[in-house]
């Protein structure tokens, strides 16, 4: 199996604001993995808050051909287990690029048993969730107006969150539309009491849930929240891998698992499983990335309870068709592997 791999800057449409940060373009790497003349394809996001970069993930890359997994009876058989394990002990972290290598490797899979990753996972695509657009923190009330009609074609709207103008911004959405909204704080809200009363409001204004209320390492003040806020109460920042359930639980309601975090489909498959034993509600969703791993994460969203999959319409250069979206939902096809179709220039 012969790996290759290349940097790309994603554009994005509009500048992005979160409670801590703001940017205009996120860092990817793809990656291709080659294999009796099938090619695999894969994707790393990776947002400067994330701890990783292109250069960490080509330094990640030659450790991987340098230990000759790529050359293994695992690799021959395209072992996805056995595969990701011998990945993930390399090295800690570096997990979007681990989850490039895991897309690469359910692409390749598909394509050469002739099976759609959706069909892989055993995922029931009647059961496939509305995907949410994320609109990011906007103090323009016009260009708050266009992000919003920019939606038409998404059922539900996710409203970032975590500065001072909270409340009017919300009031102001809610002006705008009468669509179900996701609330994500992104760890910008700092005082319990504060973010009790909020969910209280957003309860009033038709919000359904709320990510990340405050810091990650806040546990205590988490779990406050959680108990007395009428919307389920999510972990995303919190929340990263399997391990990560026994620190969050009891905490939160739910967790948002995302690809570019778990090391991709392999571990998100054993998430799922495991946040259903614990009866919690499950996100999917994602970082700023093109129709290569959304169409990976999509595979799996019917196991899911709430899906945020918006990356390609949320870019201007994604260099993959869109998924197709219909009614709010991914609609996924019976392509082999991925179903990823390039844009010809």
């Amino acid at each position: 199996m012969k790996l290759s791999y290349r940097k790309y800057d994603l554009q994005l449409r509009y500048p992005f604001r979160i409670a801590r940060f703001s940017r205009t373009e996120t860092p990817l790497v793809f990656v291709e993995l080659a294999q009796n003349g099938i090619v695999g394809v894969g994707e790393a996001s990776m947002p400067p808050y994330f701890g990783e970069s292109p250069e960490t993930a080509f330094a990640f890359f030659e450790r991987v051909k340098s230990v000759k997994i790529l050359s293994s009876k695992a690799a021959e058989s395209i072992d996805i287990q056995q595969l990701t394990a011998q990945f993930d002990a390399l090295e800690i972290g570096n997990t979007a690029a681990k989850a490039a290598l895991d897309i690469a490797l359910h692409d390749l899979k598909g394509k050469t048993e002739r099976r759609a990753v959706w069909q892989m996972l055993n995922s029931d695509l009647a059961k496939m969730p509305p995907t949410s657009l994320t609109i990011g923190i906007e103090t323009d009330p016009s260009v708050l107006q266009q992000k919003i009609k920019d939606a038409e074609a998404f059922s539900i709207l996710k409203i970032k969150l975590g500065s001072a103008d909270d409340y009017d911004l919300m009031r102001q959405i809610r002006n705008l539309t009468d669509k179900p909204l996701y609330v994500d704080a992104n760890q910008g809200w700092r005082d319990v009491n504060f973010a009790i009363e909020m969910s209280h409001f957003l309860k009033e204004n038709g919000v359904v849930l709320i990510e990340q209320p405050l810091p990650k390492a806040d546990l205590d003040g988490n779990a406050r929240v959680t108990e007395g806020s009428p919307l389920p109460v999510f972990a995303d920042e919190s929340f990263q891998r399997l391990a990560d359930f026994e620190k969050i639980n009891g905490v939160f309601d739910g967790v948002n698992i995302k690809l570019m975090k778990s090391t991709g489909l392999f571990e998100a498959q054993l998430m799922v499983a495991e946040a259903r034993r614990r009866d919690m509600k499950i996100m999917l969703g994602c970082m700023s990335e093109t129709s290569c791993a959304i169409l990976a994460a999509a595979a799996l969203a019917p196991q899911c309870d709430f899906v945020d999959l918006d990356g390609p319409w949320l870019v201007s250069n994604n260099p993959f068709s869109p998924p197709i979206l219909k009614g709010g939902k991914i609609q996924l096809s019976n392509s082999f592997g991925l179903g990823l179709r390039s844009i010809k220039n």
